[in-house]
């Protein structure tokens, strides 16, 4: 007899429909997969055997084959286990469907058929609806987080028994919802605040900025003043995240695997600071079949590389496409799978290698040569990419003992809504949303300086010797600083702003 069950399968951040075609036919017992399955897939037959008969169901003696369509796409993990199991019950006569293309099952199963979480809930319940599946059968600790998506039915379950009992009409499963606003709402407030760092007001102008127009940054200054604590408290500055963001960032994260428990919605600007140990496949993302990185996993928000110096010059260097494009592009035998990137790098670093070069208190005990060489280990090209570059001096005593930081992140956020929001308006005619995105031919004409801007920015090109690409981020962190002064034009305090915000240029010059 032959049963077939809807399923789905990932690839990259999205999900595609698998049939889950079953057939019991006469022979000696054997159980076989078919259509490309790998890894814990292959081993899937031990669990649904397993589960099966501790069930109280009698597993067929029978040769069973499965076969998982299409089977041009290789496919990997758990999820499959439900799926197959229910499909083995139904070609044995066991367990009834009486709408097999309207319902889609996907689960993990233990050996006494409980049903286990499994990656990608949201990914696959987008993937259903535009499918055209009514219902979704999902593990219970998946259920919330593919609930968010509106116009399906999503029924959260816990074991192989609860399906079964479902399909032949024995129960009725109460329908997993979501307060999707309400849920939003409350996951969008963040734990900092900007208004925790004391004093460094010339380091919040600068990270507001970066904020404003979506520009990397790099801090430089000696340990303890605040680097990593501002870095920490960028995402809550930034424009107010959207509800289309929150499900691209969820989907992500879900994928990966690194959605928290109980939070089915990613609602807050993503904050990713890996470890300086980090390998190119971890920040990039890889395996046999590719999923996100950490470059991925801060997409919407904020990547921080802490001690940039410290990380291995082959993984911060394939940073600069990413940074550029805004995509990751990873290309293996089994898949060629693109990952949205488009996050802000905040990077920091010491000005020399024991890190007092710059601080006033402390002697530094650094060569020239050991600092030019500390330097030179972040390539020119990486950065050309990072539009501004900011020293960081101590904190005053008087700014640490005054007791007040400030204002909060809510008022920087309103002006640097205020600034995304002109920079929407003038860009909708392109496939961009901020200034550090435009190119060359949008910079042509949108910014162009006064004459005194532009005579400004010919003396610090030619005395600075900056590249072509530093050229350009000038001019794009200056109509940032300018949409920030509500003014039309870029005027010279705009161009000098920008200039200063060039520290490394300087430094190697």
């Amino acid at each position: 007899m032959l049963a077939r069950v809807l399923s789905s399968a990932l690839l990259g951040i999205d999900a595609y429909r698998v049939e889950v075609e079953v057939d019991l036919s006469m022979g000696l017992p054997y159980f076989t997969t078919v259509g490309l399955a790998e890894g814990a897939l292959r081993e899937s037959k031990e669990r649904v055997r397993a589960a099966i008969r501790n069930t109280g169901y009698a597993l067929p003696s029978r040769r069973i084959t499965v076969n998982l369509a299409p089977a041009c796409i290789k496919k990997e993990g758990s999820a499959f286990d439900l799926p197959i199991a229910v499909g083995i019950l139904m070609a044995s006569g066991q367990v009834r469907n009486d709408h097999p293309d309207k319902i889609m099952i996907l689960g993990e199963l233990s050996l006494d058929g409980r049903v286990k979480p499994i990656r990608g809930g949201l990914s696959i319940a987008l993937a259903a609806r535009k499918e055209g599946i009514s219902t979704l059968i999902i593990p219970r600790g998946s259920a919330a987080e593919a609930a968010v998506v509106e116009d399906l039915t999503v029924l959260g379950v816990e074991s192989l028994a609860e399906v079964t009992a479902y399909l032949n009409g024995e129960i009725e499963l109460g329908k997993t919802e979501v307060d999707v606003g309400s849920l939003f709402r409350r996951l969008s407030v963040y734990p900092f605040d900007f208004k925790d760092v004391k004093g460094q007001e010339s380091l919040k102008r600068a990270v507001e900025v970066a904020a404003a127009g979506g520009h990397n940054i790099i801090m430089i200054g000696p340990p303890g003043t605040g680097k990593t604590m501002l870095a920490q408290r960028i995402s809550t500055i930034l424009p107010d995240m959207t509800f289309d963001e929150a499900l691209e960032t969820t989907k992500i994260h879900s994928v990966a695997g690194r959605l928290p428990p109980g939070l089915p919605l990613v609602a807050q600007r993503p904050f990713r600071a890996p470890h300086h140990s980090i390998s190119d496949a971890g920040l990039l993302g890889g395996g046999s079949i590719p999923r996100p990185g950490e470059v991925s996993l801060a997409h919407n928000g904020v990547l921080f590389l802490d001690e940039l110096p410290e990380f291995r010059r082959n993984v911060i260097e394939v940073l600069r496409i990413p940074l550029e494009e805004g995509v990751v592009r990873i290309t293996r035998v089994a898949a060629s799978l693109s990952f949205p990137a488009r996050s802000i790098l905040v990077a920091s670093m010491n000005p020399c290698p024991c890190g007092f070069a710059t601080d006033p208190a402390r002697e530094c005990t650094c060569t020239p040569p050991e600092i030019q060489r500390y330097v030179a280990k972040v390539s020119g090209p990486l950065l050309d990419r990072i539009d501004i570059h900011i020293d960081v001096p101590p904190v005053r005593y008087q700014d640490l003992a005054g007791g007040n930081g400030g204002e909060p992140s809510s008022a920087a956020r309103e002006r640097v809504n205020a600034a995304r929001a002109v920079q929407t308006e003038r860009l909708q005619a392109f496939p961009i949303h901020c200034n550090a995105q435009m190119a060359p031919p949008i910079l042509e004409k949108f910014c162009r300086p006064d004459a005194a801007g532009e005579r400004l920015l010919k003396r610090a090109i030619e005395s600075l010797g900056l590249s072509a690409r530093a050229y350009s981020r000038i001019l794009k962190v200056a109509r940032t600083i300018a949409d920030l002064d509500r003014s039309e034009g870029l005027k010279a305090e705009h161009i000098a702003e920008a200039i200063q915000y060039r520290t490394l240029d300087r430094v190697r010059e």
